[in-house]
């Protein structure tokens, strides 16, 4: 979830060095002089007036991990089917233990207390076949 809120916040194109950061390298004191004169020329040219057409400007940087965002949008949709489903599952496997462990609690109290009943049965049998005697 985190790298799709990242690259949704990255998803744009960025636009080519304009003229203004251009001119602002001949401020800087690490270009040789003769690259600042070539900075110069290369800004006092006149742009093509008339029927001179120029290309449009391209994108310096155009955002192409569309794909990427749309795949882990779908990997995270499955994720969470899988999940929802392995949780269910869960759930239904540990139903079916407490029933057992219910039925199977059951079943003991039950042969107790049969066990108990037979022995007190037979105590009272041998006990009236003594007073018999």
């Amino acid at each position: 979830q985190r790298a799709i809120s990242v690259l949704k916040k990255q998803a744009h194109d960025r636009p080519q060095a304009s003229l203004a950061q251009v001119s602002a390298l001949r401020s800087l004191s690490l270009i040789p002089a003769d690259a600042k004169r070539s900075i110069d020329l290369f800004l006092a040219q006149q742009e093509p007036e008339g029927l001179e057409v120029s290309a449009p400007e391209a994108y310096g940087y155009e955002f192409q991990s569309h794909g990427v965002i749309e795949m882990l949008e779908k990997l995270l949709d499955k994720f969470v089917e899988e999940r929802t489903a392995l949780e269910k599952e869960e759930m239904n496997s540990k139903h079916a233990h407490e029933m057992l462990v219910q039925d199977l609690t059951a079943q003991i109290d039950q042969s107790t207390q049969d066990r108990e009943e037979k022995a007190e049965s037979k105590a009272k049998h041998l006990q009236a076949k003594a007073d018999a005697e």
